[in-house]
C-alpha cells in the first residue's frame, strides 16, 4: 500500500544568509530570548560571525563536527548559527546521558572542539580530557572579536548539517546524520505553518532535541523570536507565553497535561497562540481533544523517526474525527504496511510500517552495517526505511498505530530503548534473565519497569545499581523479581502480558 507524490528539488536552504537578511531588514526585532535575556538580529548576526572567524581559527573546517552538551541558552542558539555559517556540523548531545555514553559520542562525532557549561564540564570534564573543551556559558571570553568573518562557502546538499545521536548504555550509540537536503525539507516546508517575522516560538525541549530543532529551526530561517526555556515548568511556561505573546509551541504530550492540569492555566492568556506542535510520544485521543477544546490556536502532531523516512501529520483541528490517529503521510512520502515475511497487507490490517521520502538521513555514522539493516527492500528491489512500529491505514489513508514493534519507551519526551538497559541488568550479580517495559505515568507518560529473574537478589539492590549505571531519563520506576519471564511458544518474551500484569504505582 503506497501514497507517493512527485518529488521536485528544493534548492538547499542556507540558514546563514537568512539570519544575515533578518538582520540588514529587522535589525532591532529580537531574536532569541532566553534566561530573562534577549539579543536582536544586528547583534545575533554579528556575533555569528565573529564566532565562525574563531571556530575556523581554532582550525573548523567545511564538513568538520562541532559537539555541544549544555542547556538551551542564547549562546548555544548561536554556536548552531556559527558552525552552519561554516559549512560545518553540529553534534549536540544529551546531558542526561551517563559519562561512558558522552564519551563513546564525542569520539564517534569526531568533534574539533567541545563546548559544554558549567553544569557538564563538571559533570563529563574528566570522560573529556583527551578533547579541546569551549565554556558555552563564558562564550564571550572564546569569541575573538578581531577574527574575520569567514566568506560562505558553497552548500552541498548531501553534506552533514547535523548529527542526532540516539540512546545506549552499551558500545557507541548511533549517530543519526541528518543533511542539508534533509533539514532543507524541514525548512521549507514549515514555513505553511506560519512561522515568520512576528512569530514567538516558545520551546521548551532542548537544543540537542531533533524535536526542537523542527520547530527552533524554521524560526531562525524565517525571522521568527524563539523562547528558550533551559528546562520545561508549566507555570513558567505559562508566564513566558503570556508575557511575550507566544503564537507557536513544540510540545510532547506529557508537557500539555502538566499545563492543563496547572491551577495557572484557566488564568493564563494565550490568545496569540497559532499553532501548536506534538511529537514524540503517544498522544492520546483524550488528550488531543482537551487541548483542542482548552488551548487557542491550531495542533499538529507529527509521527516519523529522527532518521526520516515517511513522517506523518494529523492537523487535529481540521480532522477531529481522526484523533485515534496520527495523520497521513506527507506529500512525496511513500509508506507501506508489510507483514513479517515482508509482504504488503490488505488495507486495515495491522503491520510494520515502512517508508520512504526525499527527507531520510544520509546514515548511520561510522556505521554502514546497521545502516543496511535499517531498510527493507522491496520484491523490486526499491528501499524501504523501516520504522520499527506497528500500524494500519484506514479507508481515508490515516495511519492508526498499535505498537512499537522495538518495544521502546518514550518518556518525557525521550526514547529509552529497553534492550540497553536489560544489557546493564544482565551484567548484574545473580541476574539470570531481564525484561523492561513501559508503563503509564502521569509524569512522564512512560516510565520504564523491570522484571527479572535472579535467584537469591534483593530488588532494591538490583534497582539501585541498574540506575547507577543508566541514563538518568533511562533510570528503572520499579523493579519485579520473577520465576520466570512469560514466553510464546517460540521462546519469545512477552513483553505485553507484563505489561498489561503490572499493577504498581509510578510517579
Amino acid at each position: 500500500m503506497t501514497n507517493t507524490a512527485p518529488e521536485t528539488a528544493t534548492p538547499p536552504f542556507d540558514l546563514p544568509a537568512a539570519i544575515a537578511d533578518h538582520a540588514a531588514r529587522r535589525p532591532d526585532d529580537t531574536a532569541v530570548i532566553a534566561g530573562g535575556k534577549s539579543i536582536n538580529w544586528r547583534d545575533f548576526h554579528a556575533r555569528m560571525g565573529k564566532l565562525a572567524g574563531t571556530l575556523a581559527d581554532n582550525g573548523v573546517k567545511p564538513g568538520d563536527s562541532v559537539a555541544a552538551i549544555a542547556a538551551s541558552s542564547i549562546e548555544y542558539a548561536l554556536l548552531w548559527a556559527a558552525v552552519l555559517h561554516l559549512r560545518a556540523c553540529m553534534a549536540p548531545m544529551a546531558p542526561s546521558s551517563t559519562p561512558d555514553q558522552i564519551a563513546a559520542m564525542v569520539a564517534d562525532s569526531g568533534a574539533r572542539l567541545v563546548f559544554v557549561d558549567a553544569a557538564n564540564r563538571a559533570e563529563f570534564g574528566a570522560v573529556l580530557a583527551g578533547h579541546t573543551l569551549v565554556d558555552l556559558d563564558a562564550l564571550g571570553g572564546f569569541i575573538d572579536p578581531t577574527a574575520p568573518v569567514p566568506r560562505l562557502g558553497p552548500i552541498d546538499p548531501q553534506a552533514p548539517f547535523n548529527i542526532i545521536y540516539s540512546s545506549g548504555t552499551t558500545g557507541t550509540p548511533k549517530g543519526i546524520v541528518q543533511s542539508v537536503a534533509m533539514r532543507t525539507l524541514h525548512i521549507t516546508g514549515a514555513k505553511a505553518f506560519g512561522y515568520g517575522p512576528g512569530c514567538v516560538t516558545l520551546l521548551s525541549t532542548p537544543l540537542y532535541s531533533n524535536t526542537t530543532l523542527v520547530s527552533f529551526l524554521p524560526t531562525l530561517a524565517w525571522g521568527g523570536t524563539s523562547v528558550l526555556m533551559p528546562k520545561f515548568h508549566a507555570g513558567e511556561w505559562l508566564a513566558l507565553a503570556q508575557m511575550h505573546g507566544a503564537t507557536h509551541t513544540m510540545l510532547v504530550p506529557v508537557q500539555y497535561r502538566r499545563l492543563l492540569a496547572d491551577p495557572a492555566f484557566d488564568d493564563t492568556d494565550l490568545s496569540a497562540m497559532q499553532m501548536k506542535f506534538c511529537t514524540s510520544a503517544p498522544f492520546s485521543a483524550e488528550l488531543k481533544a482537551q487541548v483542542l477544546a482548552r488551548m487557542p490556536g491550531g495542533l499538529i502532531e507529527f509521527f516519523g523517526m529522527t532518521e526520516g523516512g515517511v513522517s506523518f501529520m494529523l492537523s487535529a483541528h481540521l480532522h477531529p474525527d481522526k484523533l485515534h490517529t496520527v495523520g497521513r503521510p506527507n506529500p512525496g512520502h511513500g509508506v507501506r504496511i508489510i507483514d513479517e515475511d515482508g509482504h504488503d497487507v490488505a488495507p486495515g490490517t495491522p503491520g510494520e510500517i515502512v517508508g520512504q521520502s526525499p527527507a531520510t538521513m544520509n546514515g548511520y555514522r561510522n556505521r554502514p552495517d546497521l545502516t543496511a539493516k535499517a531498510y527493507w527492500t522491496a520484491p523490486d528491489g526499491s528501499m524501504w526505511l523501516r520504522t520499527g512500529d506497528i500500524g494500519r491505514l484506514d479507508e481515508d489513508g490515516f495511519l492508526t498505530l498499535m505498537d512499537r514493534a522495538k518495544d521502546m519507551v518514550i518518556s518525557g519526551g525521550f526514547n529509552i530503548y529497553p534492550s540497553d538497559i536489560e544489557a546493564v541488568l544482565l551484567a548484574l550479580p545473580h541476574v539470570v534473565e531481564a525484561a523492561v517495559v513501559g508503563v503509564p505515568s502521569d509524569q512522564w507518560g512512560e516510565t520504564p519497569v523491570a522484571f527479572v529473574v535472579a535467584p537469591g537478589a534483593d530488588a532494591d539492590a538490583l534497582r539501585a545499581a541498574c540506575n547507577a549505571a543508566v541514563g538518568k531519563t533511562q533510570r528503572l520506576a520499579a523493579l519485579i523479581l520473577l520465576d520466570e519471564l512469560p514466553r510464546s511458544h517460540i521462546g519469545k518474551v512477552l513483553k505485553r502480558e507484563l505489561r498489561d500484569g503490572f499493577t504498581g504505582k509510578v510517579a
